[in-house]
């Protein structure tokens, strides 16, 4: 017989459920060690193998559409074999993926491992990822433990990058490389003992719920059900205003400044652990932005929040070009402070809306607005390179990408002129508009 979640806070000084966001956490640190790889790595490989800059920026850009393609199907498969199997299948494709690399000689090796198989097992714990746990297992934080585990990618990126440009210096991009793939590889344990599926199976609810039976597993496959929730979200305004958005996020922010900032920095003359360091800061206030967004999530509307992380990080992005030099002087690092504040603080109130306006198929329809986000990033990753080679500088990617962000703010603020979305059903990705 289940206890009851009165019986749990009587028994439990800690909620379970935050134990397991604490292993989440840790799971999605160590997939963002590749994440953080591209950046350090091009300039490298583009002296070692010949490479353009154009022809290392596809791979990057197929690591970063599979890394959003993927997170759907990933959702749909966490309801269907479990968190658990998913995540330390994913960790394996991170760490194989980073690992092959060494062995390559040719570019379409690099799209392989680099692109095919850490954009896989990456997108496998995408925000996807996030929004299941943070729906399952919370009700009361949930917009607070959802900027923080978004933060968990930041901090992958705070740790990795410095030591991997230190090692990429010192020892070459292989030592980088082989370092990522073990510390993919070590989580793999900690997943299989701590993350747990359901709060059912431990017989309480999810923290600051009631308990509830798990939902019977779909008869149909995974794919059906991440491409029927597409289905039934693309009928809604709400689903492109949403992904048009978060498209524009991506090209802002992995896609161009994660992609990008290190050898358009070098171009000025920075050195590159320098440059590493300023996008490791990012990192760093990344944190905090996104554990804030969160807590604002719980307290203000997700659209007028959105409007304004969109409209700021335009205004910033049309100053950077100014502020490029040699050395990290004082203007760089208030930019940098300022954009790590805002570099995911998009996820908070976008996983709340999806939620709000698709109910129960909330985490898959977010996969597909992610898949917006990586289809965004990669479109930015391939342009800037292309851009840097047929101009000599990044300057035009950096206004353009200005300019985009402004006017995403413009489509967060017209969710207020779409109405509300409710379920009509307790299936994936059943939803209509309230309104006519």
């Amino acid at each position: 017989m289940f206890t009851t979640i009165d019986h749990v806070t009587k028994s439990y000084r800690i909620h379970p459920a935050w134990f397991v966001a604490a292993v989440a956490f840790v799971a999605l640190v160590g997939a963002a060690g590749f994440r953080a790889t591209p950046s350090v790595m091009i300039r490298p490989l583009h002296d070692e193998f010949g490479w353009s800059l154009g022809t290392i920026s596809a791979a990057v850009s197929v690591n970063l559409l599979l890394y959003g393609l993927t997170a759907p199907f990933a959702a749909a498969l966490m309801e269907r074999f479990g968190i658990r199997r998913v995540v330390m299948a994913a960790l394996v494709l991170v760490s194989a993926g980073s690992g092959l690399t060494v062995f390559m000689r040719a570019s379409w090796q690099l799209v392989l491992f680099w692109g095919v198989l850490v954009g896989l097992g990456t997108g496998s714990m995408a925000l996807g990822f996030v929004a299941v746990i943070a729906g399952r297992w919370f009700v009361k934080q949930r917009g607070l433990v959802t900027g923080v585990l978004t933060a968990g990618g930041a901090a992958g990126n705070l740790i990795f990058l410095p030591v991997l440009a230190s090692l990429t210096s010192g020892h070459g991009w292989r030592v980088a490389a082989l370092t990522v793939s073990a510390a993919a590889l070590l989580v793999v344990p900690l997943v299989w003992w701590f993350l747990k599926d359901h709060p059912a199976h431990l017989g309480i609810g999810a923290y600051g719920g009631s308990f509830e039976e798990p939902k019977p597993i779909a008869p149909h496959g995974a794919a059906r059900i991440a491409l029927r929730a597409l289905r039934d979200a693309a009928k809604t305004r709400a689903f492109w205003l949403l992904a048009g958005g978060f498209a524009i996020c991506g090209a802002t922010t992995n896609g161009l400044v994660g992609t990008h900032f290190i050898p358009a920095a070098h171009d000025h003359g920075m050195p590159e652990t320098t440059a590493a360091s300023l996008l490791a800061l990012v990192g760093l206030f990344d944190i905090a932005g996104t554990i804030a967004s969160g807590w604002l999530t719980d307290r203000v509307d997700s659209r007028i929040l959105l409007g304004g992380y969109y409209f700021l990080r335009g205004m910033s992005l049309l100053v950077l070009p100014s502020l490029f030099a040699a050395s990290a002087h004082p203007s760089m690092v208030l930019f940098i402070l300022f954009y790590g504040l805002d570099w995911v603080a998009t996820v908070p109130p976008t996983v709340t809306l999806c939620r709000e306006y698709f109910g129960a198929s909330g985490p898959v329809v977010f996969g597909w607005v992610f898949a917006s986000h990586q289809f965004g990033a990669a479109i930015a990753a391939t342009g800037a390179g292309l851009v840097r080679d047929q101009l000599g500088a990044y300057t035009v990617a950096w206004y353009v990408a200005g300019g985009l962000a402004v006017f995403a703010s413009i489509l967060s603020l017209m969710l207020f002129a779409g109405g509300k979305l409710k379920p009509i059903a307790p299936g994936i990705g059943l939803a209509v508009p309230a309104k006519a």
